[in-house]
């Protein structure tokens, strides 16, 4: 791993550091649990009286439901309880706010349990509640479910006609300049439009120009948990969900929507969470459970296995995008369009809006237009994955680029850095860049030893590509409570996923001039800490990082009145600084000052909120190189580097972590990865033995560059980190075929069959 970072010295100060705690790489609070096997994930959850949930799932892609007779499995002995979409309120056409996005809670509700219609294979239908797994499982094969059988619609372009089959009757197309709605159902839901400049102009004033269509398949975030939920409806009215979630607000805000019960009486109790790359917000299992538990008075478990997951739950859309894009004799771009369609799967929501902000984000486009839309296909409802939307926009822009730099005869690094947006570019979508990093992490790898290093041998190449996430600020709490020992217990609402416990512990213990390991983490429940939205869109580091900013601040404020009081001094005269209380003469330490006033006055209790919405957005910048075989289309990775500005890297090893994490998501996504669907619309590979995820074999040593441009926007110039490192990795394994083989690739995954494809079409 290498850093590039001009930015951790003080003015004036010559190599004295900036920090004491952030940039280094204390031991991680929650490692030893997990090391050791002794953390609790969702399953491992055991409440007194608990019960076990089954759910009966559609064998269909798109039918009606005529009945449902559940009669055979009521009768089954050791059930408790059974439910249906009767069970459930019916919310109209109520939309809820759940953080990340608003939702319409009629077709959230409906994705738990189907009400009048499946709209893919594996939608449940039923759940029961038995006395042990094995009899709910028999239990809701017993089920009986009257359909009538509707052709799916399974292409994305093939729903967009005018003759396909509608999927939901209330979806109306969304005019998104306007505000109009469509005046008959389709399964476009949305249409977005953004433009900039003259886009007829910017190509005719085009020496170069380029057009190409794209496809991208749908797929999943293959994290290793599967969803799992565990409610108790009591029998004063409280509901008690404990889960894997990246957000248990969000989870008590869906539940208490979705069952129509005051949020008052919801309760949800974060367990570990083994994965969730933006795939663990939305709710698919807690209401259920919850209902099943208040038909049978005891705690109902309800967990999924692997197909139900990869059927059932939100993958990454698959996608149809067009991109042309116009440059000048000296390489300059002068215009770019992109026109796109994204799978939304079988309910509006599809990262379209995404899409078209990060489309062009990483180039300087004078004259623009992208239009896009969101999509319904007979497939799961849609969910973030890391990014989302952004990697398919990447992939089709970034490989455009490159057969720009062939038909300019231009290198593309240096296309690249001539075109790179900075500060003060304005994006199509009209935001304009404060201080960005994109120049610096692509000069990073133009001067980086495996950019500078020969690939030598037949059928291999090396590709680059850039990526780019807007990152997230939204709402973040936590409370800080000074220990009598001098210690600090800091409570969050922020769950999990990549380390944050301890990112965010640094940030409080840098404010305070303390040790990391002297703060005492811990994510907690939602009746324990203020409200915190989602653990996605790179936002906790940044948002639940400024909030213990904030907390080690209000505790600075009341430790210098209280020394003021206790020393008998005004308290002008005394000051926090350097982890130390400096009045008249006198020099204290945290700790020393802290078990004094923990024995002359009140508890010590700092609070820290943000809402702040600067979050700086973040690039990045790969290179890979690659030997493709010619006999078979397989493509191995020999080398892989990325180089990405995060701000300031708070715990460095996260860093690389995160980075190298993203890359191997994207190589999957990139040459592997794909729901693969027969024409009736059953997935044929839902599991991981067929759906296939990159594993140690598949993979080198990915090697990273940390930038470090500072964010303006945040007190330690933090910059989201998890999202970027999923957008380069295709368009960067494509540029690489191409130099390795002669050969573009149009469409994801560029698997062995689709390689060798294109590589016998050459031939003949």
């Amino acid at each position: 791993m290498a850093t590039i970072d001009e930015t951790k010295t003080d003015a004036g100060s010559g190599d004295a550091p900036k920090y004491k705690v952030i940039g280094t790489r204390p031991i991680r609070h929650d490692g030893a649990d997990k090391v050791t096997g002794r953390a609790l994930y969702g399953a491992d959850i055991k409440v007194k009286g608990m019960i076990y949930g089954a759910i009966h799932r559609s064998p269909h892609a798109h039918a009606v439901i005529k009945s449902v007779d559940t009669s055979k499995a009521e009768a089954l002995p050791g059930v408790r309880a059974v439910a249906t979409s009767a069970d459930m309120p019916e919310p109209g056409d109520k939309i809820a706010e759940l953080g990340e996005g608003a939702v319409n809670l009629n077709h959230l509700s409906s994705n738990n349990l189907a009400r009048t219609k499946v709209l893919y294979k594996g939608h449940p239908i039923a759940a029961v509640a038995a006395d042990n797994i094995h009899i709910a499982q028999e239990a809701a094969s017993l089920i009986e479910v009257e359909y009538e059988v509707l052709p799916p619609v399974m292409d994305v372009l093939k729903a967009m006609e005018d003759d396909a089959p509608v999927l939901n009757p209330d979806v109306h197309t969304e005019e998104a300049v306007s505000g109009e709605m469509g005046d008959k159902p389709s399964n476009i839901a949305k249409h977005l439009v953004y433009e900039k400049g003259d886009i007829a102009k910017g190509f005719a004033d085009a020496k170069y120009v380029v057009e190409k269509e794209f496809r991208t398949a749908t797929v999943h975030q293959g994290y290793i948990e599967p969803h799992v939920a565990t409610s108790l409806w009591n029998n004063d009215g409280q509901i008690t969900v404990w889960t894997s979630t990246q957000g248990t607000f969000s989870v008590r805000q869906q539940v208490a929507e979705l069952l129509d019960v005051p949020l008052a009486r919801v309760k949800v109790v974060p367990m570990e969470i083994g994965g969730g790359f933006g795939g663990k917000i939305s709710v698919y299992l807690a209401p259920v459970a919850a209902v099943l538990s208040r038909k049978s008075g005891a705690p109902v478990q309800l967990v999924m296995d692997r197909a139900d997951v990869l059927q059932a739950t939100g993958p990454t859309p698959g996608s149809y995008i067009k991109v042309k894009m116009g440059a000048d004799a000296d390489g300059r771009i002068t215009a770019a369009e992109a026109w796109m369609a994204y799978e939304a799967g079988g309910y509006p929501g599809s990262p379209i809006g995404a899409g078209c902000m990060c489309v062009f984000s990483c180039y300087d486009v004078p004259n623009g237009r992208v239009e896009g839309y969101d999509v319904c296909v007979n497939k799961p409802r849609t969910n973030a994955y890391r990014a989302p939307g952004a990697t398919n926009a990447a992939f089709a822009t970034e490989t455009v680029v490159d057969e720009l730099c062939e038909q300019i005869g231009m290198a593309p690094i240096d296309f690249r850095l001539l075109n790179a947006s900075k500060e003060g570019t304005r994006r199509i979508d009209g935001v304009t860049y404060p201080r960005i990093g994109l120049v610096e992490t692509l000069e990073a790898i133009k001067n980086s030893e495996h950019f500078n290093s020969a690939l030598e041998g037949d059928n291999k190449g090396r590709g680059i590509a850039c990526g780019f996430w807007f990152n997230a600020g939204l709402k973040s709490a936590v409370t800080a409570t000074v220990n009598s020992d001098g210690s600090v217990g800091l409570l969050e609402g922020s769950t999990d996923i990549g380390g944050s416990r301890t990112a965010i512990a640094m940030q409080f213990a840098e404010t305070l001039g303390i040790a990391a390991e002297d703060i005492k983490p811990a994510v907690v429940d939602t009746d324990s800490v203020g409200y915190t939205d989602v653990t996605g869109g790179s936002r906790v580091t940044y948002a639940t990082g400024w909030a213990a900013y904030e907390a080690g601040k209000d505790l600075q404020r009341q430790i210098v009145a209280r020394a003021a009081e206790l020393w008998e001094v005004d308290p002008s005269a005394v000051s926090y600084e350097d982890g130390c209380v400096v009045g008249p003469d006198k020099r204290v330490p945290f700790k020393e000052i802290a078990i004094e006033l923990s024995l002359t006055g009140e508890p010590l209790v700092g609070r820290g909120v943000s809402n702040h919405n600067e979050p700086g957005g973040a690039f990045g910048a790969h290179v890979v190189d690659v030997e493709v075989d010619p006999d078979t289309g397989k493509v191995d990775i020999l080398r892989y580097t990325a180089a990405q500005d995060c701000g300031t890297a708070i715990h460095p090893a996260y860093v690389e972590g995160q980075i190298q994490g993203g890359a191997v998501q994207g190589i999957g996504w990139g040459l592997n990865e794909e729901y693969w669907y027969d024409t009736e619309g059953s997935m044929r590979n839902a599991n991981f033995l067929d759906y296939r995820i990159p594993t140690c074999y598949d993979l080198p040593m990915i090697e990273t560059i940390i930038v470090e441009v500072p964010n303006p926007g945040h007190p330690f110039g933090v910059r989201g980190v998890g999202e970027v490192p999923i957008v380069p990795p295709p368009a960067a394994l494509g540029a690489a075929i191409h130099e390795a083989v002669d050969v573009r690739m149009y469409e994801l995954p560029m698997s062995p069959p689709r390689v060798l494809h294109e590589l016998l079409q050459k031939q003949s």
